[in-house]
């Protein structure tokens, strides 16, 4: 059986879709320290780099399964940017914090990095991981009043 491609430009094409789709911003957060990544350094962090690439901030938007590409403005500057899709550690609604955090490829999802230096992806997590509120319970016997 021959190995399988990795399902993350997948992942990264439906989250973006979805996240479009629902009127929200659409961020990703990319490991500038890999050697395919083509961003705009001055604006780098802790080796990462948090780029909005919703339709009307970004131009000549390319997603396949090899990396993604666009054009976007720094400071009133238009810039060409690139990165293969295994350096994008996370893509979410800037909005709500809806989407996803990437686990680095051959490593199990559920088994988290060693390295905590990366604060960023903490506003990158889906409220999914928020565990389920219990309803208050109802104070004594409940009343319905008509109104006319």
């Amino acid at each position: 059986m021959s190995q399988m491609t990795s399902n993350q430009p997948y992942l990264l094409k439906a989250f973006f879709d979805w996240i479009v789709d629902n009127d929200l911003t659409p961020y990703i957060v990319v490991d500038a320290t890999n050697n395919l990544v083509d961003v705009p350094q001055e604006f780098v962090k802790d080796g990462q780099i948090v780029l909005n690439i919703s339709p009307s901030a970004c131009v000549n938007f390319y997603l396949d399964k090899d990396g993604l590409s666009f054009q976007a403005r720094f400071s009133g500057q238009p810039r060409s940017l690139s990165m293969p899709c295994e350096a994008v550690l996370a893509i979410y609604a800037r909005e709500n914090g809806a989407g996803t955090v990437f686990a680095p490829e051959g490593m199990p999802a559920d088994e988290p990095e060693a390295d905590d230096s990366a604060p960023v992806l903490e506003e990158a997590k889906t409220d999914a991981e928020v565990p389920p509120q219990t309803p208050p319970k109802p104070r004594g016997k409940p009343n319905l009043k008509v109104i006319k």
